[in-house]
């Protein structure tokens, strides 16, 4: 079974260090980098009509920007990545897809110079029982330059 980098895929400048990261392990360890692209939930029943063609067209553009990272992963790590697009909010969806992969071996974030991020913070307040199981998380300082992460991985 090959070890799967997750690496939640956000609007955040660090993200890419994130994604250099586990790409990077992915190609020295023989795994392969997971992109999960968490969409929000829109649950306003009485805009239907309205609410499945916003819900269409976000998954549209969660599928254009995971198909251009995952080109960029994909020659980083030397094999395609997985792509998932799962709505509600991240740390759900994270639970979710740890759940479901046992494969899922480590989950990759990225934190900004000016702090962590409301998801960096809540893994760290939640700890082990973020995850649900026993699962490493890899914090990846989002300044890191290519020659350092090169370094590290």
């Amino acid at each position: 079974m090959p070890r799967k980098f997750l690496v939640v895929v956000d609007d955040s400048p660090e993200f890419d260090a994130a994604l250099r990261f586990a790409s990077r392990r992915a190609r020295s360890t023989g795994g392969r980098v997971v992109l999960l692209r968490v969409v929000p939930d829109g649950a306003d029943a009485h805009w239907s009509g309205a609410r499945d063609e916003i819900d269409r067209q976000q998954r549209e553009e969660a599928e254009v920007l995971l198909n251009r990272l995952g080109e960029e992963a994909a020659e980083r790590s030397g094999a395609p990545p997985v792509f998932l697009i799962e709505k509600g909010d991240p740390q759900g969806a994270i639970r979710k897809v740890v759940g479901e992969d046992p494969e899922i071996k480590i989950l990759v974030l990225a934190a900004g110079h000016r702090g962590p991020g409301p998801l960096v913070s809540a893994v760290m307040k939640a700890g082990g029982a973020f995850t649900g199981r026993k699962l490493p998380i890899t914090i990846v300082p989002g300044e890191l330059t290519e020659t350092d992460i090169e370094d590290l991985a």
